[in-house]
């Protein structure tokens, strides 16, 4: 067996609705639909970028043990509320948006008066009730950040009078839970398959979440690795591989299906193939150059005859 440790592929993504998918990566050397699997989903909950509310002011009201007259909800129910309203923010300073209303009826996400830099995701969500005479006012803090802030940490933050601080998740993946299935190439068996599903809130895309907390992986490991080089190998096809472009053709195509013994290869080509269980075009492209290397009774000399006859049939 090559001692490469091949690249795997995203083959496949199944999108369950615009906030949750599964991917399905593979084929990952052993052990490695763990390790990715792993560090994929501690990185998503951790450390993606979002927006949260850090504190509210209520016209009326210094403090959250108390009420706001002609109101249903009390501060501290308002308030859980309020967090749970999603945002998009396209800057990076803090933002500061109000809700101005008058009862009787419901405050909900779509009262905030947003500007050019803030998007509401879900506008909705219900805020709160009011009742005759009611007169809602309030300005809420809206900031970016990656994981979880203490309400200790954010007040320290909050110099103005009145401002209630808020514990801050800035996260906008909820959930992620991944599986390791067995998986094969050709000859080699002992191969992984990392499935995981993603969940967002809905200010970004499970896709959008997948790639951003694969790059921050890449970062970290390329700033540890320093000049180290290692011999990247290229990925390895799986018959049950999802294969996008030109490359479909080639997967869906009947030739595919053609006897290794009816291309006209050398005797000795020809055995080295089918000894090692190698019988149609599909198995031979399941196997890298490297992999075919490795075949027993198969050497660089076979190798480029198999390459010629696969220049001559244009695959």
């Amino acid at each position: 067996m090559s001692k490469i440790i091949h690249t795997p592929g995203v083959v496949n993504v199944e999108e369950h609705s615009p906030t949750s998918a599964t991917f399905s990566v593979e084929p990952l050397h052993s052990g490695y639909g763990h390790t990715l699997g792993n560090s994929l989903r501690r990185v998503a909950l951790s450390s993606l970028a979002g927006a949260a509310v850090t504190g509210v002011k209520f016209e009326g009201a210094s403090h959250e043990f108390t009420t706001i007259p002609n109101v249903k909800e009390d501060i501290v129910e308002i308030i859980l509320n309020i967090k749970g309203i999603v945002f998009k923010v396209f800057s990076d300073e803090p933002q500061t948006l109000r809700i101005s209303k008058k009862g009787p009826g419901q405050v909900t996400a779509k009262d905030i008066e947003v500007n050019s830099d803030v998007e509401v995701v879900n506008p909705e969500l219900v805020i709160a009730h009011l009742e005759d005479k009611a007169n809602f006012v309030c300005e809420l803090t809206v900031e970016v950040g990656r994981g979880y802030r203490t309400v200790e940490e954010v007040a320290s933050n909050k110099s103005m009078a009145d401002v209630i601080a808020v514990d801050a998740l800035y996260s906008p993946v909820t959930r992620v839970r991944y599986k390791v299935e067995n998986t094969r190439v050709g000859q080699v068996t002992d191969l992984d398959k990392l499935i995981i599903t993603i969940d967002t809130d809905g200010s970004m895309s499970p896709s959008d979440a997948f790639e951003e907390a694969s790059a921050i992986l890449v970062n970290q490991y390329t700033a540890l690795a320093g000049k180290t080089q290692v011999e990247v190998s290229a990925p390895l096809t799986s018959s049950s591989a999802v294969v996008t472009g030109a490359a479909d053709e080639v997967e869906d195509s009947p030739a595919l299906m053609t006897s290794i013994e009816d291309l006209n290869l050398s005797a000795r080509t020809t055995n080295a193939l089918v000894n090692n269980d190698i019988h149609t075009l599909k198995d031979l492209f399941a196997l890298s150059d490297v992999e075919l290397r490795d075949l027993k009774g198969f050497g660089s000399k076979a190798l480029d005859e198999v390459k010629e006859k696969m220049a001559e049939m244009e695959f």
